[in-house]
């Protein structure tokens, strides 16, 4: 778990404002778009029971739970979440100093710097298709990978997995030789045209 601090003000203003929600055992899910990337944003939504996904981490908090992002969770490492009144009024404000902080090197196994890519710099583009890329294996120096969401029985998937993933991929892990698309695009019920 990585060590985040919500402080009890910023407690306070979200446990009020999702006890207006009405509904029972909300709570409040904790994820950065694009971590480790100059575009990386903190954001807390709302998060009813069940809408939290498997790999998120329970926070539990006096009031309610704080369900954090195990992609984003490396990079929450000394957030704060606060609450601060002024004059105006008071507005929550989050601090994640390491938001931005690209969490892999050189040195760090293959598998993770593929799924880093994946999530700061190809996910993000595939997202506005309701798309997303998952790495399978790695087969002889191949990335082998799962096309997701609007992406799985696209027509187009195949120059986006050649142009754009690939391309990003072996530009940022030079030892890579390739990507492969398991996904069968024979399944074409959800695919974005």
């Amino acid at each position: 778990m990585s060590n985040i601090t919500i402080t009890e003000a910023a407690q306070a203003y979200l446990a009020d404002l999702l006890s207006k929600q009405n509904v029972e055992g909300i709570g409040i899910r904790v994820f950065i778009t694009q971590p480790g990337t100059q575009y990386a944003e903190t954001c807390i939504a709302y998060c009813k029971p069940g809408e939290q996904k498997a790999e998120d981490t329970a926070f539990a908090l006096k009031d309610f739970t704080a369900w954090i992002d195990a992609v984003s969770e490396p990079f929450l490492d000394d957030a704060v979440v606060d609450y601060a009144t002024d004059r105006m009024g008071g507005q929550l404000t989050i601090k994640a100093p390491n938001a931005k902080v690209p969490q892999v090197g050189e040195d760090s196994p293959l598998n993770e710097r593929i799924n880093y890519y994946l999530q700061t710099e190809v996910n993000p583009g595939l997202a506005s298709h309701g798309g997303q890329v998952s790495l399978v294996d790695i087969d002889e120096g191949i990335a082998v990978l799962q096309f997701g969401g609007g992406c799985q029985g696209c027509g187009m998937v195949d120059v986006t997995l050649k142009d754009g993933v690939e391309k990003t991929l072996m530009e940022r892990i030079p030892e890579l030789k390739g990507v492969r698309d398991v996904t069968d695009h024979s399944n074409k019920e959800n695919a974005f045209y």
